[in-house]
């Protein structure tokens, strides 16, 4: 009795006791697996809520002042020459702030900047409706054109970081928001102000409500980045750790390893090597800049001008709104179609010469019998329109990695911005000088050529 107790005991107990452990120990993989596959999952939601919120807010700031600016220069005093300087800020101020972004984005993560940004695009469209000077209009005007710059810049980025292997369908789907926002902005600004008694404040402030809303995802994919860089920091000094022992060990026994060897050990040879690149001297880098100052010359030269050019032709100005409204809602479906097609091809030169040649059919129209076939032309202009989801898809595409992406886009825009400026400019002074339009869109159809030109260079299969 004695002696069998303890066996009867410790056999059963044992054994019971053994079995669940063990089969716990088999689910554990298994149920971290499944954990991490429903963490990658929400986060790319997130992701895509995201973008989509940060793509909407891109350009109402500029789009919802232009039908109620008659009431906002009466109310605050503003001068015809500080009101003609408002439609050049957004590209200098998208220039220049979008120049330090890579360096934000090196300290806070891509992430981070742009939940930064949509808080500042808040923070502007909600105060600046309500303050009582010029100075201080534009101040606030110009916090929100800052937060735009930095996420014109790191849109793409994000693109290619959370979705290497869908940047073409993702930059379409964020390029057709971006065109959504805008056109919703500029068609029912004034209708909000109506709601409210007919207050130009408060349709325009009220675009700060959808900004707003734009924050906090970008505050949990913020968190979400910090947290996968400290992953990846700690698991980068456990390989640097452990290749270190290796070293040692090998001088231990004589083998030193090479230098070359190292850095594939450490798996950052591709880093390296993609720091050394220098995006200003890169030819790629280049036609990227002039296709996207180029196209953004042509779309100011359609947003300015184009109700202009139909209404100089006979046409009501009702119909010339509604013509302009062609080719801003061409961009919403157009942008994703023709980026996700993009995304997929290794090349997209063709793609660029095919808009290049919309566009010169379209301002070849215009040119020649404006009031003949409108419609038509409209089309046309709205389909070259679609330039720009191609270019930052193909900003996306021409950089290897996150590191090289960030830079090209942020060379690529602060260039091409600033090369933007002067067309809408000079298509104003002909205009004036010329008192017709023939000089005018015979400048536009040359910078197209130019345009065409760049989009082909900038379309080929080369890497920075």
């Amino acid at each position: 009795m004695v002696c069998d107790e303890p066996a009867g005991r410790d056999g059963p107990v044992a054994g019971d006791g053994a079995r669940p452990k063990d089969d716990a120990a088999l689910r554990s993989p298994v149920k971290q697996r499944r954990d991490h596959a429903r963490s990658a999952t929400w986060t790319r939601r997130l992701a895509v809520t995201a973008l989509v919120l940060a793509a909407l807010n891109l350009r109402p700031v500029v789009t919802s002042l232009g039908p109620v600016l008659e009431e906002a220069r009466a109310a605050l005093g503003m001068s015809g020459t500080i009101a003609g300087l408002l439609t050049s800020v957004p590209a200098v101020c998208f220039a220049l702030v979008g120049s330090a972004a890579p360096r934000l984005a090196r300290r806070f993560g891509p992430d981070g900047v742009v939940f930064a940004g949509m808080a500042a695009v808040a923070l502007g469209l909600a105060v600046r409706p309500f303050v009582g000077t010029t100075p201080v209009f534009l101040t606030l005007s110009g916090l929100a054109l800052a937060g735009i710059a930095v996420a014109n810049v790191l849109l793409p980025v994000v693109v290619k970081q959370r979705f290497p292997d869908k940047v073409g369908m993702m930059t379409g789907l964020y390029s057709m928001a971006l065109n959504l926002g805008a056109s919703a902005a500029a068609a029912v600004t004034v209708p909000l102000a109506g709601a409210f008694g007919g207050d130009w404040r408060a349709g325009l402030g009220a675009w700060a409500v959808l900004a707003a809303v734009a924050v906090p995802p970008w505050a949990a994919l913020a968190r979400d980045g910090r947290r996968q860089a400290a992953h990846q920091a700690g698991h980068q000094a456990a390989h640097q750790a452990g290749h270190q022992a290796g070293h040692q060990a090998g001088q231990r026994t004589g083998r030193e390893a090479t230098p070359g060897a190292e850095r594939a050990a450490r798996g950052d040879a591709p880093a390296e090597a993609g720091t050394a690149v220098r995006v200003a001297r890169s030819p790629v880098a280049w036609a990227l800049a002039l296709f996207f100052g180029l196209q953004s010359s042509s779309a100011y030269v359609i947003i300015g001008w184009l109700p202009q050019i139909f209404r100089d032709a006979g046409l009501s100005a009702e119909t010339a709104g509604l013509l302009f409204a062609v080719t801003s809602v061409l961009g919403v479906p157009l942008s994703f179609l023709l980026a996700a097609v993009a995304g997929r091809l290794r090349n997209q030169s063709g793609i660029a010469v095919l808009l290049g040649a919309f566009g010169l059919a379209g301002y070849a129209g215009v040119w020649a019998a404006p009031a003949a076939a409108p419609w038509l032309w409209a089309v046309l202009l709205g389909v070259a329109n679609c330039a720009f989801p191609l270019v930052l898809t193909m900003i996306a595409m021409r950089g290897r990695d996150g590191a090289t992406v960030i830079r090209l886009s942020a060379f690529a825009q602060s260039v091409g911005y600033l090369l933007s400026v002067p067309g809408p400019i000079l298509v104003g002074a002909l205009y004036q000088h010329t008192g017709g339009w023939h000089g005018p869109l015979a400048l536009v159809v040359c910078l197209m050529t130019a345009q065409t030109a760049a989009g082909y260079f900038a379309g080929r299969d080369r890497q920075v």
